[in-house]
């Protein structure tokens, strides 16, 4: 038996859009994080209101690497002498990162301990105990990917024009379509391997990582050089593997 106002109240339930699809452009000041059951985002369509959604946790190995690190380098912060760490919140002033609104703003001495720390340790070098003066990046060498497809099958190559830093780290995205013009998930395939007459041979790291090149597929590679834990800007390159 219905109630006097059921059916207009069902109507007007199913009239409602979902939350799950709200997702619009909004005309404010930039906002960025959660608010309530909605989240704020900076996209490139412009400021962006969507339902707040519990991000998926995979638990990746790349993940579980990535959060033993961080606690790993916890665990050492306590342990430092007071000394050490004043060293690090001397430094952390002078270092100022952008958050995804675009604002700089310094790092704490931790903060800073970590963002070194964190970096060395995906390469799979020792942490630092104190800070070291801010190096200053040369120009990266590294510029074209030469790819061939010969008998002895599909070879990659990179372009270096001069001397590398301190390291030189080579990320690498899976093959894809010859269509593509960009990549978004790279992967740290190794260190630069030496060049010889100016190319450097990238082919083994990257069959570790992805396999069996595919030819007709798309390559992207990025290289950027790492000097005592601290980062330059990646540089990319991208050619289309031949037939054989």
């Amino acid at each position: 038996m219905n109630h006097p106002g059921d059916r207009r109240a069902i109507t007007e339930q199913r009239r409602r859009p979902s939350l799950a699809t709200i997702m619009a452009k909004t005309l404010s000041v930039p906002q960025s994080g959660k608010l309530g059951i909605t989240i704020n985002v900076r996209s490139r369509y412009g400021q962006v209101q969507r339902q707040y959604v519990v991000p998926k946790d995979p638990k990746t190995p790349a993940q579980g690497r990535v959060r033993a690190n961080l606690g790993r380098l916890a665990a050492t912060w306590r342990r430092l002498t007071q000394e050490q760490r004043n060293a690090w919140l001397l430094t952390a002033p002078d270092v100022k990162i952008r958050n995804r609104l675009g604002r700089a703003y310094p790092l704490t001495g931790f903060q800073l301990y970590l963002k070194i720390n964190c970096a060395r340790a995906a390469l799979g070098l020792d942490p630092l105990i104190v800070p070291l003066p801010i190096p200053v990046f040369p120009i990266n060498p590294v510029s074209e990917l030469k790819i061939t497809n010969g008998s002895a099958g599909v070879s990659l190559q990179l372009s270096v024009s001069g001397a590398p830093a301190q390291y030189t780290v080579v990320c690498g995205a899976a093959p894809c379509s010859a269509g593509r013009s960009s990549a978004q998930h790279f992967s740290i395939l190794g260190f630069l391997p030496g060049p010889v007459k100016g190319l450097s041979n990238i082919t083994d790291l990257y069959v570790a990582r992805y396999g069996p090149i595919p030819p007709g597929s798309r390559i992207f590679i990025r290289t950027y050089q790492h000097i005592d834990g601290w980062e330059d800007l990646p540089r990319q390159a991208t050619a289309i593997v031949p037939a054989a």
